[in-house]
């Protein structure tokens, strides 16, 4: 169910709380300088629940004519502006939010204790409900049986004792986000809803006053415990989506002790960490930023990175990344990425975003959703007005406008995407797929072709010595020697390889980049690399990569290596041949590599020597020949591929700029998982088609019984809240069904929409 936020409290009403008064200084201490004339900052937005909060902050932003950005998340109920700073004063920030009828506050003065204060309050207001409506339902009863006037009124009495209080009470939730909406000139679906509880109440005491004959106590009170109902069915689940996120961001810690010049120490805060600085991480400590070890030698738990949990080496060079642990001794690294910049920070984004998105279908909602409130008022209108004039019974005319009211509250509507995103989100979070939002999720859904890159995503992207083709022990041995003195990939695998050969000191060592290396030994002249810098004739190469020795001038040696295939591509290739119509394989490699992978995987779509332009074009002819195309990457070139392509898809092990262009990025060394996220994108699209259809077949329903009286105030609350209830768990078999469907089930499920050619 879809709600709004209840109240526009002044930003410095939180200095009465015990919480930071926001002002200029303190925005842009918290806030990030983008070093371009432009800063970036997140507000907590506690009170957001819905799309139609984000909508009402979104707009009162985009009215600002210095912020670039304003984007509200619901799921950490965060607000990220971007804004030019020229003239320009932070306030203006939170006074938009403000107007728009919600508080903001800094994130330090986030009450992390609060995060389950709706939850309580939501139960709370659910037991009193529900025990109100019981004892009413018994005084109720006893009326039905046949209760003589006097009996009757004092039965309503009671009844109205129970329910005043009761109503007033739990129906708080429902009237502060009504009377946030009315106070700033706006409509939510709380409108009408809280209208109905009242006017439902007020008709029930006029009546009893009057010694009526109908009261309307059990229809109020039951009202609001149905829909109590739905929207804490509502909290949790959304609570449970967002518990990835939550957990992702703990992960980071509140800062870090910068080792000053002097060698003292001082805690910086984590956005206030800048590259280049030196921190010091004590064993067992989260590593708070990507950067590099200076000093010391430890292990490292990089189970959130790569899914393993086995231990990795540290020593001076190697690489960390935000989220990591330091398991065993104290180190000092460098600062190579400010907080926002780092591994966990993009992890963290690309799940706030997967139910932030501006999807397709959740567009469709939101504007129904948006539509709604003046809608039903003035349905309930025509519907008092239609059967005051028709009958002249006004009492009966009022009752059915309530049931009106009550009944065509599109909550199954707004619910359809949303709840089937994050349920997807979460469920690709468990098996290490992080999705960038959910309008990619709608795309993957409809996805008929993949093209892959080779080296790194098909591969392992690590070359490993095979063999010597020319020359003996010796020539392997000095080619060892002088690979220890290149940082070049084969270089590291040929050292990598013969651990054992003894170390051995050079007179002189140069290295020419993308040459190779030399090195001078006892009046001897040594080099090791291309085959144009060794001076090798004919150097062939089958398919291979081959790297070689000179001496003196001369060609004397020759090593092969090859780049071996990941050891999950020849099972996933024929499952996907299942899934699509076509494979490609897209590499700026040589043809021979190229074409060896593709005969080992039986690919007959083998494109070699691209350009990153020239990718692009591939990927223009494939969409001019109406395929969608899901685009597999994971290196820098591939990343203009990726940001053009219908869908697009990173491994764990790909760059930076591979990671951000990617649609979705794998957590896991493996491309094992890709059929189940095809399966699940499919069953997901599935499931939101049957949200809405399940939506529209209950207001084709429950709207015309309601106009035409058919629907009293009390079913009609059930109806509504049946429905919400409905949708959510619909979507939540997206979790459920713990065995998602086989290939071979999900082909035939696709054979009526998409024949094979």
């Amino acid at each position: 169910m879809s709600c709004c936020a209840p109240g526009i409290e002044a930003a410095n009403e939180l200095a009465d709380k015990g919480q930071t008064k926001i002002d200029n200084e303190s925005l842009i201490a918290g806030s990030i300088d983008l070093k371009d004339g432009r800063r970036q900052l997140e507000l907590a937005v506690p009170d957001v629940h819905c799309a139609a909060c984000m909508r009402s902050i979104e707009t009162e932003l985009g009215a600002l004519s210095a912020v670039e950005l304003g984007r509200v998340n619901l799921s950490t109920k965060r607000v990220k502006v971007i804004w030019h700073t020229q003239g320009f004063a932070p306030e203006q920030i939170v006074e938009a939010v403000n107007r728009a009828g919600y508080r903001a506050m800094l994130l330090e003065a986030e009450d992390e204790s609060a995060k389950d204060k709706t939850f309580s309050q939501l139960v709370r207001a659910l037991a009193v409900s529900g025990f109100a409506a019981m004892n009413i339902m018994l005084f109720s009863i006893s009326i039905w049986s046949g209760a003589d006037a006097s009996t009757r009124d004092l039965f309503h009495w009671i009844s109205a004792l129970i329910a005043i209080p009761a109503v007033a009470f739990a129906g708080q939730h429902f009237y502060r986000s009504a009377w946030a909406a009315l106070k700033v000139g706006r409509l939510n679906m709380d409108v009408p809803i809280s209208l109905a509880v009242i006017l439902a109440l007020g008709l029930s005491v006029f009546e009893t006053a009057n010694s009526g004959e109908h009261a309307y106590f059990d229809a109020a009170v039951t009202l609001l415990f149905f829909l109590l109902i739905g929207r804490t069915l509502d909290h949790l689940m959304r609570e449970r989506a967002r518990s990835a996120v939550r957990n992702l961001a703990s992960l980071a810690p509140r800062g870090a002790l910068q080792r000053l010049d002097d060698g003292s120490h001082q805690f910086v805060k984590l956005n206030q960490i800048e590259v280049g600085m030196q921190l010091d991480i004590a064993a067992g400590e989260r590593i708070p930023v990507d950067g590099k070890v200076l000093l010391g030698q430890s292990d490292v738990d990089l189970s959130l990175v790569t899914g393993e949990s086995a231990p990795e080496p540290l020593q001076k060079g190697s690489v960390l990344l935000a989220g990591a642990t330091n398991i065993s001794s104290p180190i000092t690294m460098e600062v190579s990425k400010p907080a926002h910049e780092s591994f966990l920070a993009r992890m963290v984004a690309m799940m706030e975003a997967a139910e932030g998105s501006r999807a397709g279908y959740k567009r469709i909602a939101d504007r129904a959703a948006e539509i709604y409130a003046p809608v039903v008022h003035l349905l309930a209108l025509f519907t008092f007005l239609g059967w005051g004039f028709y009958n002249g019974d006004w009492h009966h005319a009022l009752v059915t406008a309530i049931a009106v009211l009550i009944i065509t509250c599109p909550c199954a509507l707004a619910l359809a995407v949303p709840i089937v995103h994050v349920v997807a989100a979460g469920r690709l979070f468990e098996q290490g797929m992080m999705m960038r939002d959910g309008a990619a999720l709608e795309r993957l859904a409809q996805i008929d072709y993949v093209a892959f890159d080779k080296t790194g995503t098909l591969t392992q992207g690590k070359p490993q010595f095979v063999a010597t083709l020319l020359g003996g022990d010796g020539e392997l041995a000095m080619a060892v020697q002088l690979a220890r003195l290149s940082h070049h990939p084969f270089a590291k695998a040929l050292a990598n390889a013969h651990k054992s050969v003894p170390i051995l000191a050079f007179d002189q060592v140069s290295e020419f980049a993308g040459q190779g290396v030399e090195a001078q030994l006892a009046g001897d002249q040594w080099r090791l690399g291309r085959a144009e810098f060794c001076f090798a004739q004919d150097a062939g190469d089958d398919g291979s990569s081959r790297v070689h020795l000179a001496k003196n001038g001369a060609h004397v040696a020759s090593f092969e290596f090859e780049d071996q295939l990941r050891a999950e591509v020849p099972k996933l290739m024929p499952q996907l041949n299942a899934l699509v119509k076509g494979i490609s394989l897209l590499s700026g490699d040589r043809k021979a590599p190229v074409q060896q992978v593709a005969d080992q995987l039986g690919l007959k779509h083998v494109h070699w020597g691209l350009t990153p332009e020239e990718k692009l074009a591939q990927l223009t002819a494939l969409e001019d020949a109406q395929r969608r195309v899901l685009m597999v990457g994971d290196g820098i070139n591939d990343a203009p591929s990726l940001q053009a392509a219908y869908v697009s898809m990173a491994p764990s092990s790909a760059a930076d700029v591979g990671r951000n262009a990617a649609d979705f990025v794998l957590t896991r060394d493996s491309l094992a998982q890709i059929p189940f996220v095809l399966t699940l994108a499919k069953r997901a699209a599935r499931a939101v088609k049957q949200n809405f259809g399940l939506a529209l077949c209950y207001n084709a329903v429950a709207i015309p019984l309601a106009v035409m009286g058919f629907a009293t105030p009390l079913v009609a609350s059930i109806a509504m809240s049946s429905s919400s209830v409905l949708v959510t768990l619909n979507a939540l078999r997206l979790r459920i069904d713990k065995k998602p469907r086989t290939v071979e089930q999900e082909i035939e499920m696709q054979t009526k929409v998409m024949p094979a050619e």
